[in-house]
């Protein structure tokens, strides 16, 4: 017997967290007993409904995408715009492991495997990302220190576990810097650039962990490979 929440990501319907919540709102039966208990134990085979909608047992499916601009990370969009699942042709219920914005482009990992998504977006796991942002203005040595040394964010610091300058054009006064955290808020790399007075003009995700966008071009995905799949289970 396994706990709900974790039967519950295992099948690929939500994240462990996500269902840690339908939990306490009463959202979820295990054979028609409505639980609340976040500790409650069941077994696969039990039946397990969400929001009166049943659990199917899926294949897990891991994909890997070069997010382009102007794609939504989301399932749908009240809006009608382009998502990222709309870039993945599967039958399969797919969601995306957090996100990027609407204008930013870079690695993006969709799967159904909610441990998995667990695993890449808990805070205590402190899962590398690498982001190449471009950026207004020219860094000081001052405000390059200070970068390095962690940035004040809503009360709590960010520390870049590495920052790189790749590009300086003091014609066109811009600069392009690489710089490496584990935070997962959202916007949190404009948020960083917005307090050293350096509008971010262009953001990229250029890898998750070990993973990175060899061989893709913007728009086109591959599927993770079993070693891969492996090694990101590694991390738990």
């Amino acid at each position: 017997m396994e706990r709900l929440q974790k039967i519950i990501a295992k099948s690929g319907y939500t994240s462990r967290r996500k269902a840690e919540e339908f939990i306490q709102k009463g959202k979820v039966k295990v054979n028609g007993k409505v639980i609340t208990e976040l500790g409650y134990k069941a077994e696969e085979q039990d039946d397990i409904e969400i929001e009166n909608v049943h659990l199917k047992k899926e294949e897990k499916e891991y994909y890997l995408l070069y997010k382009p601009i102007h794609t939504i990370s989301s399932v749908k969009d009240e809006q009608n715009r382009k998502t990222v699942i709309d870039l993945i042709p599967t039958k399969t219920r797919i969601y995306p492991v957090g996100r990027l914005d609407y204008d930013t482009t870079g690695i993006l990992i969709l799967t159904n495997d909610g441990e998995l998504t667990n695993i890449l977006t808990h805070p205590r796991k402190q899962i590398e990302k690498t982001y190449l942002a471009k950026i207004d203005g020219i860094l000081t040595g001052e405000e390059f220190q200070r970068l390095k040394k962690g940035i004040v964010i809503e009360k709590r610091k960010v520390i870049p576990t590495r920052v790189k300058l790749r590009l300086k054009n003091k014609n066109k006064n811009v600069s392009k810097i690489e710089i490496t955290i584990t935070e997962g808020r959202n916007h949190i790399i404009k948020k960083i650039f917005e307090e050293l007075n350096h509008p971010v003009l262009e953001l990229k995700r250029e890898s998750i962990a070990f993973l990175n966008l060899d061989g893709l071009k913007k728009g086109e995905y591959r599927k993770l490979t079993l070693k891969e799949i492996k090694k990101i289970y590694s991390y738990k």
